[in-house]
């Protein structure tokens, strides 16, 4: 198996994480009621999850595999910082505040259009090789998730379509940032840094917006939910960034857009959502990661 293979199947794990995480996300908001202090809590346990699995991994596999790197230059310290603070808590606090205003199927069509900001960003920063498969790819992916949505789409800019977008782009920059510095870094130090230091600054921000009292749980319900979903951060922040270090930063991206498939089997398989007419667009969803994993194998020139 090729490192790029590994990785696009990595991301598929990430991508499957991320359709449970966004189905069951909804019922953790609703029982908090507080989208910021939700969001601090369920990072602040991903962080702490991850932090367990770092010690327990290092212990059983050693430090040669299981290790964090030291960051020598300014860049690789600026970056992290980013990592931290517009990957791990902005974005998450403008992405649940928008979603307690915005519809689901909005915030889930806002949210998977980030493999195109990504593409952008990484043929001009990253000088990544494209085909005119890769494109056809991306075109199929988003033109699913529009069929997805069954008109549910609203090109209006509302304050809540708004922070989910400016979310979208704070994370397709991160995805860049992250790329860029694992070429120096291991995996591990960006899933720990990004959790950690997100967590930090998600909790200054409560201290400042007098909301850090609401950011333990109070009920046995809101415990459940924010472990559950702590668990899925967690798994799908070390894949992720597992992924990147072994594939484009754009198939990774686009592989993500496949969670969508396991949010809709969840919904329709727990909520009874009528799933016929949404056949023919999970169908193409899936055509489109195949033709990903695809593209650089069949013949076309690269897209300069």
């Amino acid at each position: 198996m090729s490192t790029r293979t590994r990785g696009i199947a990595l991301a598929a794990v990430t991508a499957a994480i991320s359709g449970v995480a966004v189905y069951v996300n909804g019922f953790g908001v609703a029982a908090y009621g507080d989208a910021t202090a939700y969001t601090t809590a369920k990072n602040g346990a991903a962080a702490l999850i991850l932090a367990l699995v770092f010690a327990v991994g290092r212990r059983s596999a050693g430090a040669g595999s299981v290790a964090v790197s030291r960051p020598t230059r300014p860049g690789h310290r600026w970056g992290l910082v980013y990592v931290a603070i517009l990957g791990g808590a902005v974005p998450f606090v403008l992405f649940f505040e928008g979603l307690a205003t915005t519809g689901s199927t909005q915030a889930a069509f806002l949210h998977k259009t980030l493999v195109v900001w990504v593409t952008l960003l990484a043929v001009i920063v990253l000088k990544e090789r494209l085909t005119w498969w890769h494109l056809a790819a991306i075109a199929v992916l988003i033109a699913a998730q529009w069929g997805l949505a069954g008109g549910g789409v609203s090109l209006v800019a509302d304050p809540g379509t708004a922070m989910i977008a400016g979310a979208t782009l704070l994370w397709a920059v991160e995805v860049v940032v992250t790329k860029r510095l694992l070429a120096d870094l291991t995996p591990w130090t960006l899933s720990l840094t990004r959790m950690g230091g997100g967590t930090v600054a998600l909790l200054a921000w409560c201290a400042v917006t007098g909301r850090l009292g609401s950011v333990i749980p109070a009920t046995a319900a809101q415990w459940g939910w924010v472990l559950v979903t702590g668990v899925l951060l967690a798994g799908y922040v070390a894949t992720w960034h597992q992924a990147l270090a072994r594939a484009q930063a754009v198939d990774v991206t686009a592989v993500l857009v496949l969670g969508a498939l396991v949010t809709a089997i969840l919904a329709g398989a727990l909520d009874a959502a009528p799933l016929a007419a949404q056949v023919p667009w999970l169908v193409l969803l899936a055509s489109g990661g195949l033709l990903v994993w695809l593209a650089p194998r069949l013949p076309g020139r690269a897209v300069t």
